[in-house]
């Protein structure tokens, strides 16, 4: 089926939004994954403090990227592997939010991505008692994998979509967000992107 898109997942070093510190990346063409990526992101300047908290979830510190390019210096490399694919992400909000803030805190041009959120996906095509990441993934066939592993997130994400795509008939991303009765929105700019709360943000995907 040609079911294109790239699943991406980001994790970020504090609270705010635009602290990027790692992206993870899986291509899919005809419905299945042919391509994935990852790397570790420098997050901008003066949202660049690695908070307890996040490296509690993630394990990723400040020396660890170190050595890794800034969020400016590596979009290039995100717009090389993504092409003007539809994104799609668990808890879409949270990292569309990540990409349109952290532009944002650079002066970098937000592309305007479309986007589909495989947890609004999720809750229109499973019966589950728990929507996290792991959960879903596990009804999808998937796993186990390293949850907060940006790589494997964005892997476990394009395998829901996958096989919520094999279970509705979709022929491909606007098929199935028409048949789940998903918005697949775009990013318009900074302050038209949602911006939920870590906690919101967690609590959705951890």
């Amino acid at each position: 089926m040609p079911l294109d898109f790239t699943a991406i997942d980001f994790e970020t070093a504090n609270s705010s939004t635009a602290s990027a510190c790692a992206v993870g990346l899986a291509r899919v063409r005809g419905g299945r994954v042919v391509a994935t990526a990852g790397w570790l992101i420098q997050p901008p300047p003066g949202h660049d403090d690695f908070h307890p908290f996040n490296t509690g979830i993630h394990g990723i510190r400040k020396a660890d990227v170190a050595s890794a390019k800034g969020w400016s210096a590596q979009l290039d490399d995100l717009w090389g592997f993504a092409g003007a694919d539809v994104l799609v992400a668990h808890n879409a909000g949270f990292d569309m939010s990540v990409l349109g803030r952290a532009c944002a805190a650079t002066g970098d041009v937000c592309p305007p991505y479309r986007y589909l959120c495989s947890l609004q996906v999720a809750r229109k095509t499973y019966a589950l008692p728990s929507y996290r990441l792991p959960f879903v993934a596990q009804e999808a066939g998937f796993g186990p994998f390293s949850h907060h592993d940006a790589s494997a997130d964005a892997l476990a994400c394009a395998h829901i979509v996958i096989d919520a795509a094999r279970r509705a008939g979709a022929m491909d991303v606007s098929s199935l967000a028409e048949m789940t009765g998903v918005r697949v929105s775009r990013i318009a700019g900074p302050d038209s992107v949602p911006v939920p709360s870590v906690v919101e943000a967690l609590a959705a995907v951890a």
